[in-house]
């Protein structure tokens, strides 16, 4: 399935079928919390949390693709992903993904 930010496709006509989203809730434990923190102070990446929103983007696409295949789509076209951070002190990670299921000619 082909998955794109742009509203168009360049020479392919569309045919629109609706609304697709896709969402991804997932929290970060005890010992990832401990070594971001240490990180925050020494400076670095966190491999730890890059890790969990890389899944967490993943889930939330494919999840916005299974819903475009059951509505007929082969492409999810205006892609939005936005991230946000819920619960008690920011300790869990949410990425939501939407988009416009159309079938490409």
């Amino acid at each position: 399935m082909l998955v794109t930010t742009t509203n168009t496709i360049q020479g392919k006509d569309i045919d629109y079928r609706g609304l697709v989203t896709g969402e991804a809730i997932l929290g970060a434990n005890l010992f990832k919390d401990l070594f971001a923190g240490i990180r925050d102070i020494v400076g670095g990446r966190s491999g730890a949390y890059e890790e969990e929103l890389a899944k967490a983007r993943k889930i939330a696409v494919d999840e916005m693709c299974q819903q475009a295949q059951a509505m007929g789509a082969n492409a999810v076209i205006g892609v939005d992903l936005d991230y946000e951070t819920v619960g008690q002190n920011g300790s869990m990670l949410m990425v939501s993904a939407t988009g416009t299921a159309v079938w490409i000619r």
